[in-house]
């Protein structure tokens, strides 16, 4: 597989571009559910490798690419995995269409473009990794085996922003579980069915997120609530019903305190007869980081000279940065071409003339990180 040349052999900009075009499609083309990612890691890497970086495949299945040596390293940590939904790859327009060509394979691609650019120009003094993390869309083992195994400068996290915006920050998660088993009842009977108990306890919650918001008028500093899924059944003997939320958790609202409010929410006007029970998984507690750092001044001449006015956005969902931005206390931002809009979506879709634009960026921004400046 030849998709791009090696770092330092001679190219114009043309070829270099179609190159870089074809190295995402050819990404985009290849399926990679969470936990079903190999393929598009050993492309991924080989694609490396051919870039002169030093390619591997780690112990948890990431692809990780490393060019340079010196002291001050940059991880640019981007995920390789997509959420389910078949779109026919092809390119029309100017446009790429394709399950993960937005979220987040065209901000991964990026990376390694943008890379292979920086160190043709010059990155003495710096260690450039990239690594296509697995298992993002699902409970992020790509990003939890790397978050104590480097201890990085600076930080990218691969997530559509905009080619001319940098992303701050991300609200925090988590997930839950409620279940209800009461004794059947005749339907005349004067008392609420397990699926009305349910739904009250639901709608306590929405009260309980409502009087949390009220004056908060940013949605990254919201407590969001959903309802993933309602299920209620009977045995003849016994009536259940089992219920599965999501939360995003805004700055100052950490999983342990809102799970100890669902649970007085839980079992609050519940008849003594019946058995409730919670549990809450996966908590990850909100962060941002401060925009002054040299990483984010570096950005703002780059997005200049595109043509662009730098612009700052915080996300309302969750991303690898909850996990590593903590623990590595260096300068991070997510950063990646598309509309982040598009996730998850049908329309699923990235411009061509914004991925290339992306990589000009980064590759200027790295560049221009050389000797700390």
């Amino acid at each position: 597989m030849s998709v791009l040349s090696a770092t330092g052999e001679p190219v114009d900009e043309a070829t270099r571009a179609a190159r870089e075009i074809e190295l995402l499609r050819g990404l985009v083309a290849i399926p990679s559910l969470s936990g079903g990612e190999r393929a598009a890691v050993e492309y991924l890497t080989a694609a490396m490798a051919e870039l002169d970086f030093a390619a591997t495949i780690d112990g948890a299945g990431n692809a990780v690419g490393v060019i340079g040596d010196g002291p001050r390293e940059i991880v640019l940590l981007g995920h390789i995995d997509t959420v389910p939904g078949h779109i026919p790859v092809r390119i029309e327009d100017g446009v790429l269409h394709g399950r993960g060509s937005v979220d987040a394979k065209g901000s991964l691609a990026t990376f390694v473009c943008a890379v292979a650019r920086a160190a043709a120009a010059n990155i003495a003094g710096l260690k450039l990794t990239v690594i296509g993390a697995v298992d993002e869309e699902g409970a992020s083992a790509g990003a939890y085996h790397v978050v104590d195994r480097y201890r990085p400068d600076f930080a990218l996290i691969g997530e559509p922003s905009g080619w001319d915006s940098v992303v701050l920050g991300y609200r925090g998660s988590m997930s839950g579980t409620y279940t209800l088993r009461q004794p059947g009842m005749h339907s005349g009977a004067p008392v609420p069915t397990a699926p009305q108990v349910a739904v009250d306890f639901w709608n306590r919650v929405s009260r309980h997120a409502d009087e949390f918001n009220a004056g908060r008028t940013g949605e990254f500093d919201r407590l969001e609530t959903k309802l993933r899924a309602f299920n209620s059944s009977s045995d003849g003997l016994y009536d259940t019903v089992a219920m599965r939320m999501g939360f995003r958790l805004p700055p100052g609202l950490e999983g342990e305190q809102l799970t100890a409010q669902l649970q007085e929410l839980a079992h609050a006007e519940v008849a003594g007869d019946a058995e409730v029970n919670l549990e809450t998984i996966e908590p990850l507690s909100a962060f941002r980081t401060d925009k002054n750092s040299p990483l984010v001044r570096a950005f703002l001449p780059a997005i200049r000279a595109e043509g662009g006015k730098p612009r700052f956005k915080v996300k309302t969902g969750t991303a690898d940065m909850n996990i590593v931005g903590p623990v590595w206390g260096c300068p991070i931002v997510a950063y990646g071409p598309g509309d982040s809009k598009l996730d998850h979506t049908p329309q699923e879709r990235l411009e061509l003339d914004e991925y290339l634009r992306a990589i000009r960026v980064l590759a200027a921004t790295l560049t221009s990180l050389v000797g700390g400046r």
